[in-house]
């Protein structure tokens, strides 16, 4: 079994099961997933479709030999006994309502047989915690039973993916703080024009020798080179959560960083791949591949080539590296998810307050929460 490479494709990719751009068919994704042609790490998680990711992914794997992929997967929606809350999906398998600590660790190997068995493959190289909820990055129990897992044989290496939305870092920090021993990866969203908050976990997990994939890098399409002022999205986009307007704004940013690309002979995804990868901490990127809508459009394959034709050498310098950042600059701009000090109310899944301890573990790290973690509005 082997690490996750530097470049991957999810099965989120597509619009199957979640949605970007066009809806491709299921051949069609099913080939984009096959590993071959420079990309060897696919990423899929249970909850996306129900289980039908993983099955699709299962078809895409069909017939390659188990040593030339790596395969990389998600477990923590119960999608079995728990009910779908609209679009906030199925809850945490840490819900209190559906169970408590003494069924964590059942459940984590249940996800993981289950998905496993709907590939087609006997192990995971890693397997990764999926958007998990307030107990998930603080339960003993839960890092006991996805270590289990590792040592069950039915994945080689663990992890924590936080999300969907951004935010989440100060609570990622402190898992890593309590169990980066035993954690292998993580997952973050970054890119150039979205370096926060992401960036303020790579030190840590650096510290904790926790390598990092990256997801969004191509900040919603934007660094494809494929939308266009006033464009429309189709209905029900995924993409409609970002501001009005930030197509525009981005494409205006994306001109400025285009010089750098010249100078590295980078395409504008090769730049954002490059950025990332530029950080010590991050070993894998992991764009959405869009097919956006319309006759003209540039085809998701050819993002999928683009992506494997990447150079694996950096080509920015670290000055090249802190210019980019400076352009991409966002901090601020949105309301975070996890432990935040602007959050009131009743803990959610995805959002409660900031406790002391936690504060604490900011401070240890340089983050101030009322500095460096207050954005907009929700």
């Amino acid at each position: 079994m082997s690490e996750p490479g530097r470049s991957a494709i999810g099965t989120w990719s597509g619009g199957r099961y979640l949605h970007y751009g066009e809806t491709i068919e299921e051949d069609r994704l099913a080939a984009l997933l096959r590993p071959a042609d420079g990309i060897d790490t696919v990423l899929t998680a249970d909850a996306y479709g129900a289980g039908e990711a993983d099955s699709l992914l299962g078809r895409a794997l069909a017939g390659v030999s188990r040593e030339d992929y790596s395969l990389v997967g998600a477990v923590g929606h119960d999608f079995y006994v728990g009910e779908r809350n609209g679009p906030k999906g199925f809850p945490r398998f840490t819900d209190p309502s559906l169970r408590g600590p003494d069924g964590y660790a059942s459940y984590l190997r249940m996800a993981a047989e289950k998905a496993l068995e709907r590939i087609g493959a006997s192990s995971f190289d890693l397997l990764l915690l999926h958007n998990p909820d307030r107990i998930g990055y603080t339960s003993e129990v839960v890092w006991d039973g996805m270590a289990a897992l590792r040592e069950a044989g039915l994945t080689a290496r663990i992890g924590v993916a936080p999300g969907p939305a951004n935010g989440f870092t100060l609570d990622l920090i402190s898992c890593l703080e309590r169990f980066g021993e035993r954690i292998d990866w993580t997952m973050i969203i970054l890119n150039p024009l979205e370096p926060w908050p992401g960036e303020l976990v790579l030190d840590a997990a650096a510290r904790h020798e926790v390598k990092v994939i990256t997801r969004v890098v191509d900040f919603g399409g934007l660094f494809w080179d494929g939308l266009r002022p006033g464009m429309e999205l189709v209905k029900g986009d995924h993409r409609a959560f970002r501001p009005d307007g930030w197509i525009e704004a981005g494409l205006e940013k994306l001109d400025r960083l285009r010089p750098f690309a010249e100078r590295a002979e980078l395409t504008s995804m090769g730049l954002a791949c490059q950025w990332n990868l530029a950080h010590p901490a991050v070993a894998c990127v992991a764009p959405t591949l869009i097919q956006e809508a319309g006759p003209e459009a540039r085809t998701i394959e050819s993002e999928r080539a683009e992506l494997a034709a990447i150079p694996t050498e950096l080509r920015l310098s670290a000055d090249d590296v802190a210019a980019i950042r400076a352009i991409g600059d966002n901090t601020g701009c949105m309301a975070l998810k996890g432990a935040n000090p602007g959050f009131e109310g009743e803990e959610q899944a995805d959002r409660w307050p900031l406790s002391p301890e936690l504060a604490e573990v900011g401070g240890r790290w340089g983050i101030d929460p009322e500095r460096d973690l207050v954005g907009g509005a929700a």
